[in-house]
This record gives C-alpha cells, sequence and structure tokens, in this order.
C-alpha cells in the first residue's frame, strides 16, 4: 500500500512539474512580448534580447497608435469582428433551433449542407469571391470582410449551437407551448437564455478567427485607412525599410490583448459550453 501511494505520489509531482513546464513554454512569448514593448530601439541592438528593459518607454505605445495607425486598424478590425459576431450569432442560433427542435422536411439535409461548411478549404473560395466583390464594388470596404467572416463562421456555430440544444429537454418547449407561447417566444425566452453558454462558446472562438484573421483583409482590402490589426502590423517601417522595434511589439501588445482578455474573463463559460453538450440531458 505504502508503495503504491508512493508511487502515486511520485506519478502527481511528475505530472505537476510537465504542468509548469508547459505553462512557462506557453507564458513567456507572451511576457517577452510585453517586456520588449517598453524598450528603446537601441536596446535591441545593445543589449540581449532577454534582458529587462532599462526603463518603461511607454512612447512605444503612443508611437503605434498614431505613427503606426493602429488606431485606425483597431478600430476597423472592432468593426467587422463585433457586426459578424452579431450575424453569426443570430444566424447560427437560429439556425440550430430550427435544425434540432422543429420538425419539418429535409432538415437533415440542411444540417448536412451546414456541416458541409467546416471542410471547405479557405484558399479555393479567395478567387472566386475576389472576383464577386469586384463585381459587386465591395472590395476595400467593411462588408467584403463581414460577408466573409459571416459565411465562414456559420458552419462551425451551428455545429456547436446545435450540439448544444439537442441536450435541452424537449419537455421544456412543449411546456412553454401549453403556456401559451408561440414559436419565437420560445426561441428567445426559453432556448437562447438555456444556450447561452454556448453562444458565448461562439462568440469567443469566432472572436479569436476573426480578430486575427489575415488572408481575407490582405485579399479584399489594399486601401491602408480600411487594413485591421493583422495586416497593419506590415507597416511599422519606414522608407529605407528600417524596425521601430519597440512600436511593433506595442502594436502587436496591442493587438493580443483583447483575445486575452476575452479568454481570461469567460474562460469558465467557454469550457462549460465545450463540454455540456456532449452530455444528454
Amino acid at each position: 500500500m505504502d508503495t503504491a501511494r508512493i508511487r502515486s505520489n511520485i506519478a502527481s509531482l511528475l505530472f505537476k512539474i510537465f504542468v509548469v513546464i508547459f505553462l512557462a513554454i506557453e507564458v513567456y512569448p507572451i511576457l517577452w512580448m510585453l517586456i520588449s514593448s517598453f524598450k528603446e530601439t537601441r536596446e535591441f541592438t545593445s543589449n540581449p534580447s532577454y534582458a529587462l528593459p532599462e526603463g518603461f518607454f511607454v512612447q512605444n505605445y503612443a508611437d503605434a497608435w498614431t505613427t503606426g495607425r493602429m488606431g485606425i486598424f483597431f478600430k476597423n478590425s472592432l468593426i467587422t469582428t463585433a457586426v459578424s459576431l452579431v450575424l453569426i450569432v443570430a444566424l447560427s442560433s437560429s439556425v440550430s433551433f430550427a435544425l434540432v427542435k422543429m420538425r419539418w422536411a429535409l432538415r437533415g439535409i440542411a444540417l448536412s449542407f451546414f456541416m458541409s461548411g467546416i471542410m471547405v478549404p479557405v484558399t479555393i473560395v479567395l478567387i472566386p469571391l475576389f472576383t464577386m466583390y469586384k463585381a459587386l464594388h465591395l472590395l476595400n470596404t467593411y462588408w467584403s470582410l463581414i460577408i466573409t467572416y459571416t459565411g465562414f463562421g456559420l458552419a462551425l456555430s451551428v455545429y456547436l449551437i446545435a450540439s448544444y440544444m439537442r441536450s435541452l429537454p424537449d419537455e421544456l418547449i412543449e411546456a412553454a407551448v401549453i403556456d401559451g407561447c408561440d414559436i419565437y417566444q420560445v426561441f428567445w425566452k426559453v432556448v437562447v437564455p438555456l444556450s447561452m453558454n454556448a453562444i458565448i462558446t461562439v462568440l469567443v472562438i469566432q472572436f479569436f478567427f476573426r480578430w486575427n484573421d489575415m488572408i481575407f483583409s490582405m485579399t479584399f482590402i489594399s486601401r491602408t485607412a480600411m487594413k485591421t490589426v493583422q495586416t497593419g502590423l506590415l507597416y511599422f517601417s519606414d522608407e529605407w525599410g528600417n524596425k521601430n522595434w519597440g512600436a511593433i511589439f506595442a502594436a502587436i501588445s496591442i493587438g493580443v490583448m483583447p483575445t486575452l482578455a476575452l479568454y481570461a474573463g469567460l474562460n469558465k463559460l467557454v469550457i462549460d459550453g465545450m463540454t455540456a453538450g456532449a452530455v444528454k440531458g
């Protein structure tokens, strides 16, 4: 018994050491990025890369926001991402309700159609979308990104929310109908509140994808004033190609902070939303 307990303690200790090492590997790049954002330009050449900054040079953030136009890029990313998330959540939750809780012909085929969207590679649709947006005069507009973000976000969102809604007891809906609720009241007052964990999960996941998008922004947006955060980071060089590394790291920090803050605040709900749908009832 003592031998088994010793082995269990050793295994637990080794696991904890592994977790600590793994967390250090994951956290170190973020800390290094934040530390580097407060360094002056000369420190990147005169001091080792792992050295702490000699002071807190906050001018890097001012340069990134104004000279580096991160304020404009941040606004563009915020608008396209926010509008896309509203459309994704509204459409995917209503579609999931119709596919899972309503009875109608061909709903299985419709569900398979949405699921097939997960398997569509992004690269094969870039040229057709570019040609379509050019004909519709949507290039260099917010709508070229919003439409694309919404379309590509629906498949995974419908899959997640539909899986969660499938675990909701049908008796709740039947009780609401008996109490006099119509189909819209059942959806907004019963199903949506009960599916909030799944909806928040979709919000967080889709926020990561849309906020960090580069390929669509580079394809459909060529005007500097319309570029988003990820493509805007390419502009941190002067006419001779010199890099302002302090401002670059400050800009990267500005771009990363929303995703870190969102996940840190909602990670428990995300985990609940990802797992609860796997348990029936």
